[in-house]
């Protein structure tokens, strides 16, 4: 599990940012990519990316300013003539299916794949048997929104040398033993199969939020999270902008992460204001209340690990 940052600015690109893009990368876990907003420019951040268009399995689109979502229509049309024969899901507040179909209807675009566009309000959005997606309403100018990615717990190791050393050998039974279930086998022994399975391995979670003032729905959201990628528009000098035009501070969003419990903090979308050594002053003031903070940069990565 890899963030990959595709786009770092806030409301317009700059020479050193793209507007907003970051791609959780769940190759190793399910051979698909998941991206978050797309901006203007994405797919051209892409062609100089290790993010493939035809790998995406979910875009979630945190909100419906142009900063997150120009990008879309040039982005879903290319990934047909890139190969991507795969169904392809778009979460979005209310608006994103009008947005989506009239700019391909408009354009005249043919899509090689299948596309699913899915409105959302607050709870779960999506689940599996490996993911669960939580969203919730930030506070800003218009409907935006927090996303909650939540890894499920993998289960132990099945003691298989255990079983054979008790006389059973390896059949359809020990995958139901795997599975934590009551299994009779061939003797007529009864086995539990939770008795035989190691220590589970801890799932990891990682928040991915919109545009916002701080608000209480955030703590509720980012709480233990892992990794939490946060806005960060402006430094808290301009906390009055902050506030005027529904943003946030270095200060504030490293407040929250101290608060939260959260493992990492990567501030993003930042204003075009912040250039090169302005932006080490930003980073100063978030890791002076949450060390382990960092500032995106576009074409950027980070692993996400899981905590002890």
């Amino acid at each position: 599990m890899e963030l990959y940052f595709l786009g770092t600015g806030a409301g317009m690109p700059t020479r050193l940012r793209n507007v907003t893009s970051v791609a959780l990368s769940l190759m190793q876990e399910r051979g698909t990519v998941w991206l978050f907003d797309a901006g203007e420019g994405t797919q051209q951040q892409m062609l100089r990316s290790p993010v493939k268009p035809g790998k995406l399995e979910f875009l979630f689109l945190t909100h419906l300013h142009g900063d997150h979502l120009y990008g879309v229509p040039g982005l879903l049309t290319s990934r047909s003539y890139q190969g991507g024969e795969s169904p392809l899901t778009v979460f979005g507040p209310p608006g994103t299916r009008r947005f989506v179909e009239t700019t391909l209807d408009v354009s005249g675009a043919h899509l090689d794949y299948e596309l699913r566009i899915a409105e959302i309000g607050e709870g779960i959005v999506y689940e599996d048997d490996g993911f669960v997606v939580t969203a919730a309403k930030l506070e800003h100018r218009i409907d935006s929104y927090g996303y909650r990615i939540v890894e499920k717990d993998t289960p132990g190791a099945l003691d298989s040398a255990r079983l054979a050393a008790e006389g059973y050998r390896p059949g359809p039974l020990f995958a139901r033993l795997k599975r934590g279930e009551t299994v009779t086998m061939p003797d007529g022994r009864t086995i539990d199969g939770n008795d035989y399975l190691g220590a589970s391995l801890k799932g990891r979670t990682v928040c991915v939020f919109g545009d916002t003032r701080p608000c209480g729905s955030e703590l509720a959201l980012a709480r233990g999270a892992d990794v939490l990628v946060h806005e960060a528009t402006y430094m808290h000098e301009k906390a009055d902008n902050a506030h005027k035009y529904y943003h946030t501070t270095a200060t504030q969003a490293a407040s929250l992460a101290a608060e939260a419990g959260v493992g990492a903090l990567i501030l993003t979308h930042l204003s075009s204001r912040y250039q090169d050594e302005s932006v080490h002053r930003l980073l100063e003031e978030a890791r002076a209340i949450f060390p382990n903070s960092h500032v995106a940069e576009d074409f950027w990565s980070f692993r996400v690990t899981r905590r002890a």
